[in-house]
């Protein structure tokens, strides 16, 4: 990567986590009571590998076809297994409309609603309609199905918020399955920029700065106790194939 593209690429990352951190602060407040839920999700760690699992979900005859898992997923199959999962979201890299930065034209409509401290029925019955009109677009908008998960839960509609809190805390198992996040080779492997923030949101941490380090990696420092000389400093994550993305629709800023 050419020094002038890194940077410009940098400034591009920079200006879309202006308007995530936005969204975050909202998605704090509103779904606090999902995120408490997630935050308990501890799985193994087992660094994937990518290319068997390109190999996997483009096969039509094999468990991890990508169009079998969706399907799969948008039945709330409760037999799905993390590796059902880790396919689904890592494989979505692999899918001919893949776009890791897609935004929601709901959002413009309804995104002043969730910074509301309290919500009526009626608001409630407008975020719903309007999250899963946004999760058509993007099944794993993981900010709207938490937007989701709370209005379903305050309108009583309790077995469908339970379905939609299966789905994000196996999205969030699936992500959090990856790596560690503690260093670069251990990174976090996200298909998606916000979700680098959502899974902070949902650890409780209050993100303070994020730098890309090279070759393909962002590094957010969040803060930390000062007088807890072992708490974490920040977490890394792997943007690999949100880069590559970024450089196949824009091949002149490679140059």
């Amino acid at each position: 990567m050419q020094p002038d593209a890194s940077a410009k690429l940098f400034s591009a990352m920079k200006n879309l986590r202006t308007i995530i951190l936005g969204a975050i602060v909202a998605c704090a407040a509103a779904g606090a009571s999902a995120a408490d839920k997630s935050s308990a999700v501890k799985p193994t760690s087992v660094r994937p590998d990518m290319d068997k699992i390109k190999s996997e979900v483009l096969n039509p005859s094999g468990r991890y076809y990508y169009p079998k898992l969706m399907a799969n997923y948008e039945k709330n199959d409760t037999l799905m297994t993390l590796e059902d999962y880790r396919h689904l979201y890592l494989g979505t890299v692999f899918q001919e409309d893949y776009n890791p930065y897609r935004r929601s034209p709901f959002d413009n409509e309804i995104e002043q609603l969730y910074y509301k401290q309290s919500h009526t029925r009626a608001e409630l019955d407008n975020i719903i309609e309007y999250a899963e009109q946004a999760l058509l677009d993007d099944p794993f908008d993981l900010q709207q199905i938490t937007f989701l998960i709370y209005a379903l839960q305050n309108r009583g509609k309790v077995n469908r918020a339970k379905i939609w809190q299966y789905r994000l805390n196996h999205l969030l198992e699936a992500i959090l399955s990856t790596g560690t996040g503690l260093d670069a080779e251990n990174a976090w492997i996200v298909i998606d920029p916000k979700h680098e923030y959502n899974i902070l949101n949902f650890k409780n941490n209050i993100v303070e700065e994020a730098d890309y380090v090279a070759p393909h990696y962002d590094y957010i420092k969040v803060h930390a106790d000062a007088s807890d000389s072992k708490a974490t400093q920040g977490y890394y994550f792997n943007i690999r194939y949100i880069i590559e993305e970024y450089y196949r629709k824009h091949p002149e800023q490679q140059e």
